[in-house]
């Protein structure tokens, strides 16, 4: 079993491994000359690699080159912090907001966050992600870090904002620097939006993610206020819909899973999914009748906590009777 390699060395082998796969032959001279070593350094890490499961061919030819194959097997994946931070949010983004991958991204977020290294992982697992609705939306991951931070420091943050564009406003323009107490960081149709609270002109604000360029340092601390109506869901639908509730089905309800919101969202379907801790999500869903909504929610298989309404308390209840009934107990 091959050991462990050295920092500099990984930086090295993740050096090598980029420049093989951005052409298909590489004489060993020109790998030496490109990483700044000895040409017996490179075939060392050639070797290397291919401990490690890279299948890395030597090419035929007077000057020893090389080439990267493909294998049947996948091996160990390098990537350097931004990478694997960049890989680590498209997996959390794809958990919440993905087409049919949700599952296997869940589990391979699982994966990729247990080799992170400390300080990686303390900046992947301060984004937290609420789901409303599907979508693959696309922003910046530092301002994405940056407000998801913010919103758990209670921290209020300053930044530019780009206008939407109208007649007399081209796309594009910033606007004056807002400032904004943050709250929720929430995937709503595809697109990131921030919903905070913003002490001028004392009113809850919506504000795109795309649009923002925060400013250092933040804010103020603040005592963060509950979202109108206490559901930031069923706020936003509110705000882009001009409805006054989010609730399309005729049972509606809500509840505390003891699972990760990793673990809830690629299940909640239209409903919303919001982390409360590191193993507590907070799911608020709907179906046609009590009785289907309670066993859409009991096949989680987790510990479930019933915030309300009673119908669905009772609806568990009956459903636990039909459960004994059919083990014949």
């Amino acid at each position: 079993m091959p050991t462990a390699p050295s920092t500099a060395t990984s930086t090295r082998l993740l050096s090598l491994l980029s420049l093989l796969q951005v052409r298909r032959d590489w004489l060993a001279e020109q790998l030496a000359h490109r990483l700044g070593v000895s040409d017996r350094t490179v075939r060392r890490d050639v070797d290397r690699l291919r401990e490690l499961g890279y299948p890395v061919r030597t090419a035929r030819g007077p000057d020893g080159g090389y080439r990267l194959g493909a294998g049947t097997d996948l091996p160990p994946l390098l990537f350097d912090d931004e990478q694997a931070v960049a890989l680590a949010v498209a997996l959390r983004t794809a958990v919440a907001t993905g087409a049919g991958i949700e599952e296997a991204a869940a589990r391979a977020l699982t994966t990729v966050r247990q080799v992170l290294p400390a300080r990686l992982r303390q900046r992947v697992d301060a984004l937290e992600v609420t789901a409303s609705g599907p979508g693959d939306a696309g922003v910046d991951t530092g301002v994405l870090f940056a407000l998801s931070a913010a919103v758990r420091s209670r921290e209020e943050v300053r930044f530019d904002y780009a206008a939407p564009g109208s007649p007399g406003e081209p796309a594009g323009t910033t606007t004056p620097p807002r400032r904004v107490q943050p709250h929720h960081v929430v995937v709503r149709g595809g697109r990131w939006y921030l919903v905070g609270w913003a002490p001028e002109p004392g009113e809850w604000r919506t504000y795109r993610v795309d649009r923002m360029t925060p400013r250092v340092p933040n804010g103020p601390r603040f005592s963060p206020r509950a979202v109108p109506g206490g559901d930031v869901g069923a706020f936003l639908e509110a705000r882009f819909k001009g409805s006054a509730s989010s609730d399309a089905w005729p049972c509606t309800g809500e509840v505390i899973l003891g699972l990760p919101a990793a673990r809830v969202a690629p299940f909640a379907g239209d409903g919303l999914a919001e982390a409360l801790g590191p193993d507590r999500t907070r799911l608020r869903t709907g179906s046609w009748s009590w009785a289907a909504l309670a066993a859409t929610l009991a096949r989680f298989d987790a510990e479930i906590e019933v915030v309300g309404p009673p119908a669905l308390r009772d609806a568990f209840a009956d459903l636990s009777r039909r459960a004994a009934r059919a083990a014949g107990r």
